[in-house]
């Protein structure tokens, strides 16, 4: 489990090891069913989900109102390996490779601005995404 911020760049990344294939992954951030289950960074599960799974497809997460809703549109699905989308003015990609019998993930999110960049550190970002990435660790390794 790692985790990096690089200004110079505006980006965070963040490295998990999942306890499962690539295949089980991707499908873990493409199906609204399993999204919903660990999305929330509190544990709770989403009020609402809708993916549609092509480029150029939208994406709708919503909380308990908490956090306001996760809105984006998919660039790239490249199933098992990668998919990137746009959401919140920031490109983020997510990329899985095989490691034995487990699957390491990488999740970049890339501000394209300075100020962009200090405002998602600012509103914690890094650190929802954090407990947000290691839901979704529990939950394949319940699967």
């Amino acid at each position: 489990m790692t985790q990096r911020i690089d200004r110079t760049e505006q980006l965070i990344e963040f490295e998990r090891t999942l306890a499962c294939s690539p295949e089980v992954a991707f499908d873990a951030w493409t199906d609204p069913e399993q999204v919903s289950a660990w999305w929330d960074p509190t544990g709770a599960p989403l009020v609402s989900c809708r993916i549609e799974l092509k480029v150029a497809g939208a994406f709708r997460f919503e909380t308990k109102g908490h956090a306001p809703p996760f809105v984006g549109t998919y660039q790239l699905l490249d199933r098992p390996r990668r998919l990137e989308f746009d959401a919140l003015g920031a490109h983020g990609t997510v990329s899985f490779s095989p490691r034995g019998a487990q699957t390491l993930m990488r999740v970049t999110i890339r501000s394209p601005s300075a100020e962009h960049f200090e405002t998602f550190l600012k509103l914690g970002v890094d650190q929802g995404t954090a407990k947000t990435l290691d839901n979704m660790v529990a939950f394949v390794a319940q699967r």
